[in-house]
């Protein structure tokens, strides 16, 4: 049900899986930090079954094939960049595109700056850029919550993540998730290289520019377990969505949303594409 399959593009080749058939109506599922692709594995399988062409790409640092060294390359602009490229390399003028976690940042950035290119958007965990950053200013739980993304901005990071054997990656998904998952999440980040690539996106710098109100049809999804992001960037999200626009709030489930509750996740998705 499942194939793997490379994207081709000026900055390299993602690997990514997919499912679907060949003309069928585009899906691209991006996914976030410590994960791959494989995290939307249950739901590029049903988006398959439902006649969707999904295709849940390994992004930017995490893709062998694109991969480069510095934390400049890492930046919203490239990331963006990234998704407007595949989706050219796949033939897609227009697209649905579903994100979670820093695939989230991504999927809004997108939907801010290229909302031509986008049927829908639907974001897990993550909020609107503009609402995250109006609750670092005004919440202080917040702020504590987010005070890890400066941390792993320190070159001691890698280590830290990766000694006794990668232990601290392991408690990030709070034994929430298929543990074959994060075996293969922590063996893909103890390659050489592969976990300062997926860390350059914190170290990458701040956003280029304000965020702007979306307009594309929106669902996000927020889950009232999740560490990283808290109820107040979850409920001002919908002040930033001019267009049609739908909250889901999932009650005693972690940030790990997609595989977590897997079957859930992919419900909401079809619904939102429907």
């Amino acid at each position: 049900m499942i194939d793997h399959i490379t994207i081709s593009t000026e900055a390299g080749s993602f690997d990514a899986i997919a499912s679907g058939p060949e003309d069928g109506r585009p899906v691209l599922l991006l996914h976030g930090f410590p994960e791959a692709a494989i995290e939307w594995e249950h739901q590029v399988a049903v988006l398959g079954v439902n006649g969707f062409r999904a295709v849940a790409p390994d992004q930017r640092g995490y893709s062998p094939g694109v991969r480069p060294e510095q934390a400049s390359e890492y930046t919203v602009t490239h990331l963006v960049g990234d998704v407007l490229a595949m989706a050219d390399s796949l033939g897609w003028d227009t697209f649905d595109l579903v994100g979670h976690d820093w695939g989230g940042a991504v999927a809004w950035w997108t939907a801010i700056e290229h909302p031509e290119r986008l049927r829908t958007l639907t974001v897990f965990s993550t909020p609107h850029p503009a609402a995250l950053k109006v609750a670092l200013q005004s919440d202080e739980d917040q702020a504590m919550r987010s005070q890890y993304m400066r941390d792993w901005r320190e070159r001691s990071t890698e280590k830290r993540m990766l000694d006794n054997n990668a232990q601290a990656i392991k408690q990030m998904f709070e034994w929430r998730i298929r543990p074959s998952h994060v075996e293969e999440y922590v063996q893909r980040l103890s390659e050489p290289g592969a976990l300062t690539a997926a860390l350059n996106w914190y170290r990458a710098g701040k956003a280029h520019g304000a965020a702007d109100k979306v307009g594309v049809k929106t669902m996000y999804v927020w889950s009232t377990e999740d560490v990283a992001f808290g109820s107040f960037a979850a409920f001002e999200t919908e002040k930033w969505c001019t267009g049609p626009y739908r909250f889901e709030m999932v009650e005693d489930v972690s940030h790990w949303i997609p595989e977590e509750v897997p079957e859930a996740a992919s419900s909401l998705i079809l619904e939102n594409l429907n």
